[in-house]
């Protein structure tokens, strides 16, 4: 089980004995505990990130603030595999003897756990949290379904134009300041460099995309009466995608190579220095400098379609919410927001480089880090999300927006073809989750 224990009394181990059980449990809740309990031991289920001692350090202290401000109370922190999640986290929603009390969730997840009845309202308890008034706007759309608030930003994440600035210099390149720049210093580096891509792109790179769209006016869906409903095939969206699928060639990344890409692949590509740009995270740095690029590169935000204007970045990020199960409601409430409090948060970016979600504690972030600078500012200029209903983890899933793109790179189907398909494949995700 991979168990971590704090501040929790052995005879706890025990309570996650029959965890392994539950692995084919029904996608739905049991319900909400009436109980609430002010002593015991409450349960944190968090994930485990490469190089995780540092993130313990912090949550171990954060929890011992806790501890020491509850009498009579334990607390038991286990480091669950990310790529296991799913199935642990909507197992652990059917079976409240075994089910923790505080998670850890991607923030793409919420519409889904707040179907399956996984996760407590927290609503009340959010608007009267003095810190609350900080939080990010897009963050806090994350934790948001149906205007009813189901947990706390942990931390956001963005992505900005990483670029070799040894390549630009050789070049005489500048820094691109709109997207028709950076097709054509793309298409510039590979001509003089034939041996890189001008730019590293992925057909299977959605969060990459995704800004393409938007800065053209676009959009994946809208809210209309209640209902969701695709607007991937709007014109302007269809300007954004045929704006992103131009960035894939035989004159920068060609298509038999770069359509079945990812995020992670574009990130490898450029950090082995086989790319001269790539759009990556705040989250791809520790992989870019232990490569061939490291010490070679800068970032600047991915530009808009005018000079000055920042493309909108996806707010990727996890949260932190309270299972309806708790039988230790209040306490967990607390627990939660200690642990994605701003202290917690400004300790968290410190040990992990997680960007906070609060914009005083980020702005404070910019001065003990100039890195970040690029990605603060994309997210200052207005970020993104994704659609807040459990069928957007359903189009994912499905791949409904990396199979558009493929379709049109390896030239399959034409752009408004591919999109129309893909609204279609959309709407009907969105018909089905009701």
């Amino acid at each position: 089980m991979n168990l971590i224990v704090r501040f929790a009394a052995p005879a706890a181990a025990l309570a996650l004995a029959g965890l392994a059980a539950t692995a084919c449990a029904p996608a739905t809740s049991s319900g909400a505990s009436q109980e609430d309990g002010r002593t015991g031991t409450l349960r944190v289920w968090l994930f485990r990130e490469v190089g995780n001692a540092p993130k313990e350090k912090v949550v171990d202290a954060a929890v011992a603030g806790f501890v020491k401000a509850h009498e009579g109370v334990d607390v038991r922190v286990e480091y669950i595999p990310v790529e296991t999640r799913a199935e642990r986290i909507k197992a652990a929603f059917n079976d409240p003897e075994s089910a923790p009390d505080v998670i850890e969730y991607g923030n793409t997840d919420t519409a889904g756990y707040v179907e399956d009845g996984g996760l407590a309202d927290v609503t009340a308890e959010f608007g009267a949290w003095d810190e609350a008034a900080d939080t990010d706007p897009t963050a806090r759309q994350s934790v948001t379904v149906g205007g009813r608030v189901h947990g706390v930003p942990l931390f956001v994440g963005a992505r900005a134009l990483y670029y070799r600035t040894d390549v630009f210099a050789d070049l005489g390149i500048e820094p691109p300041g709109t997207q028709d720049e950076v097709l054509s210093a793309a298409k510039r580096i590979r001509a003089a460099r034939p041996e890189l891509y001008g730019i590293a792109v992925g057909g299977a790179n959605t969060y990459g995309a995704l800004p393409f769209i938007w800065a053209h006016g676009g959009g994946i869906a809208e809210l209309r009466d209640g209902a969701w409903t695709s607007v991937i095939d709007s014109p302007a969206s269809r300007r954004g995608i045929a704006a992103y699928t131009s960035l894939f060639g035989e004159d920068n990344c060609p298509a038999a190579t770069c359509a079945a890409m990812g995020g992670n692949a574009t990130i490898t590509a450029f950090a082995a220095g086989k790319a001269a740009m790539v759009i990556g995270g705040d989250f791809s740095r520790r992989a870019v400098e232990a490569g061939a690029a490291g010490g070679r590169y800068a970032v600047v935000p991915l530009p808009g379609v005018r000079e000055g204007e920042i493309a909108p970045a996806f707010a990727g990020g996890n949260n932190l919410g309270v299972l309806r199960s708790t039988g230790h409601r209040t306490l967990a409430v607390d627990l939660m927001k200690r642990l994605a409090g701003k202290e917690t948060q400004a300790a968290l970016f410190e040990a992990m480089g997680f960007l906070p979600t609060f914009t005083d504690v980020r702005a404070a972030a910019v001065g003990k880090e100039p890195f970040v600078a690029p990605f603060i500012e994309t997210l200052g200029s207005g970020s993104r999300f994704v659609p807040a209903t459990p069928a957007w983890g359903r189009i994912d899933a499905s791949l409904v927006l990396p199979t558009m793109f493929q379709e049109v790179v390896s030239g399959r189907k034409d752009v408004r073809t591919a999109a129309s398909d893909a609204a279609r494949a959309m709407d009907a995700a969105f018909a089905d989750a009701g």
